[in-house]
């Protein structure tokens, strides 16, 4: 039995984590829908593991999974997410997450992502760790998005969301100067001209 923290903006997950981990005999000690709300729970209640979805508003999950290794504190973080596992996935593990589900899977595998990661485990996916590539087109888009930093990828996501710089600013808490910076990093790394380039290439390679 482990105490866990849900952390999910979508209500009917988080519902849905509550009821299948509880039935494991799991301790869910909070929830919440965002990542700065996400590190105070950490901090106040030191669950043994953290569910976390990666694609949460005020601060993004990468950051959070560091933020919460640097705390230092006896505790695992699994991700669940909607995201893409051959984009993330080795980013969520070398940020200092210890699992990866896709939620497209269905919340039944995050029952055994669950039991290996509290025995001290990592659950990821393999074909996420050894990057496949299946075409010359894919693997283009792969290598640039390599080339990208955590906060560059989040700033990416939130560009091709529709999101304003004051607003990306505001869930980031950074300087609108700092946006635009890293918004001219990702013209020169993903050799696009104009922010309609940025959001085609987000949504060829499913990242919103």
């Amino acid at each position: 039995m482990s105490k866990v923290l849900i952390v999910d903006d979508h209500p009917v997950i988080r519902m849905a984590m509550r009821v299948l981990l509880e039935k494991e005999g799991h301790v869910i000690v909070g929830e919440t829908d965002n990542g700065v709300d996400a590190l105070s729970l950490v901090k106040d209640l030191i669950p043994d593991l953290v569910v976390l979805d990666i694609g949460i508003p005020r601060l993004d999950g990468l950051e959070v999974i560091s933020r919460i290794s640097a705390f230092e504190l006896p505790l695992k973080v699994l991700v669940l997410t909607g995201q893409s596992a051959s984009l993330f996935a080795m980013r969520c593990m070398q940020a200092g997450a210890s699992g990866f589900v896709c939620k497209q899977g269905g919340l039944a595998e995050l029952i055994s992502a669950v039991n290996a990661v509290v025995a001290g485990y990592n659950y990821f996916p393999s074909t996420a760790v050894r990057q496949t590539r299946r075409n010359n087109g894919q693997m283009d888009d792969q290598e640039l998005i390599q080339r990208l930093s955590d906060r560059e990828m989040a700033v990416l996501q939130y560009l091709a969301n529709g999101y304003s710089n004051k607003e990306i600013s505001e869930q980031m808490f950074i300087s609108n100067k700092t946006v635009s910076t890293y918004k001219t990093r990702l013209l020169l790394k993903l050799n696009a001209h104009s922010l309609v380039d940025l959001i085609e290439f987000a949504k060829r390679n499913a990242l919103v």
